[in-house]
Formats: structure tokens, sequence, C-alpha cells
């Protein structure tokens, strides 16, 4: 009874139009940031190096480097602050969390990317 009544209420605190993106994708993050009175638009880019959790507790773990030091961010999915993420370019990736990146510098962050679109399709003919 009171696991139908919990999911009743995540339900109407899910987002309709959940973005779209896997691990191994480089995003960019907009998150809205509010300082006293004021609110902005912050946008964090980087690698999704992981995803956990389920229905209203589903996060995606982005990590960047900011000049030599690796920086992580943890963001819920379905968060009113987390206005959009936007997929720059997908990479190929066999594990569903990429902490192996952590070790990483320079361009042995970088990950093989995955072609899509119209240069996709001709090279597959």
């Amino acid at each position: 009874m009171t696991s139908d009544l919990i999911a009743k209420v995540e339900q109407k605190q899910l987002k309709t139009n959940k973005p779209q993106f896997d691990i191994g994708d480089t995003v960019d993050v907009h998150v809205k940031i509010v300082e006293g009175e004021k609110e902005r638009v912050q946008v964090f880019n980087g690698t999704i190096i992981a995803r956990k959790g389920t229905g209203i507790n589903e996060t995606f773990t982005v990590r960047r480097m900011v000049g030599s030091e690796g920086v992580e961010r943890i963001f819920p999915t379905h968060s009113p602050n987390v206005i959009k993420v936007d997929v720059k370019r997908s990479g190929y990736t066999r594990r569903s969390k990429l902490y192996f990146l952590r070790q990483r510098t320079g361009k042995a962050v970088r990950l093989r990317e995955v072609w899509t679109g119209k240069a996709a399709k001709k090279k597959t003919k």
C-alpha cells in the first residue's frame, strides 16, 4: 500500500521529456544556479561516466578536466534545476561505468567516437 502511494507521488515529479543520452557521451548540462535573488544558467560540459538509480532517484555522473584536475559532478536526471542536456558527441564504450577514466590524463581520456547521421549511413551502405 505505502509503496503504491510513494510511486503515485513520485510519478508527478518525473520529467516527461527525459533527456536521451548514454554512457560515454560528451554533453553540455545546463544547470540553474540560484545566488541570492538572482538566477542564472551555468553550463557544465564533460563525459558521462556513470548512470545509476531508477525513477525519481536516477542520477548521472559527468566528468571533465579543468587544468590538470578532474572534476566530477552528479546530477539528478529529474531535477527541476537541470534545464537541458545537449549531446555533443557519442563515445563507443563496452562498459556501463567508466571509472577507469579517473586514472587517465591527456589524450588517453578520449573515447572512440560513434558516428551517427549522414556520414555514418554512407559508410554502412
